[in-house]
């Protein structure tokens, strides 16, 4: 599964028409391709007919409708053809403050939805100071915390995106990634694993040939289509 966040780009509608048309013309193969785009040009693609499936950067836990400026239900989702909402992500903690309670409260709404929620967790650059043991007690305590009421046996996807990784360039070794994806199966035996942090054409095998690891979650590599073709390729092998 690549799943592709677009986070606040392209800047224009063209750009963004442009961008999804090409990613349409890459073959998936049996991979699972899910784009993420702003929501501004969510409503627009996800109606049409694609291999591709969409999917929002976010949700709100009250539906269907209310006084809630600037906030998008599940069902305004679900009427928008959508399938898979990013949940947690780390620059939505960082940047608006989310907490692990406001994750839970969107998991839930996501899961009574029947959306597909995709949860992401990761420790900052503190906690990996401390080694392994820390950032996997990390995890688990984002998990336990954000995972409130969903039981065991649902159908998680979650993104190991360690923060530090995220947009620096500089990924996590896949040795390391893999172990964390085994933890987290350990901690939620039916979840799917993807890792996020400086994917790219020339990384991503090397972390999606690994049994462990489910698939990723691309950021800066998805606006290119040519890097996100070789992406997919490389799931596919």
């Amino acid at each position: 599964m690549i799943v592709a966040n677009w986070k606040m780009n392209p800047a224009t509608y063209a750009a963004a028409e442009r961008l999804t048309a090409a990613v349409k013309k890459i073959p998936a193969g049996r991979t699972e391709v899910v784009i993420c785009p702003p929501l501004v040009w969510l409503t627009d693609f996800s109606h049409k007919e694609s291999e591709i499936k969409f999917g929002a950067q976010d949700i709100f836990w009250e539906n269907p409708t209310g006084p809630f400026t600037g906030q998008v239900s599940a069902q305004m989702l679900t009427e928008a053809k959508v399938k898979y909402v990013i949940i947690g992500h780390s620059e939505r903690r960082i940047l608006v403050g989310e907490t692990d309670a406001m994750v839970n409260k969107k998991m839930r709404a996501a899961a009574l939805a029947r959306l597909k929620p995709i949860l992401c967790v990761g420790e900052d650059r503190a906690v990996r100071r401390q080694g392994l043991a820390a950032a996997k007690k990390f995890v688990a305590g984002q998990l336990k915390k954000d995972l409130v009421g969903i039981g065991r046996a649902y159908p998680l996807i979650v993104a190991y995106e360690p923060i530090w990784a995220i947009g620096g360039g500089k990924a996590d070794t896949p040795t390391t990634a893999a172990e964390m994806a085994w933890y987290i199966k350990k901690l939620r035996p039916r979840a799917r694993v993807l890792y996020g942090g400086s994917v790219n054409s020339q990384n991503a095998r090397n972390f999606l040939q690994l049994k462990e690891i489910d698939g990723a979650l691309v950021g800066g590599a998805s606006l290119k289509p040519a890097e996100f073709e070789k992406i997919i390729t490389a799931a596919n092998q």
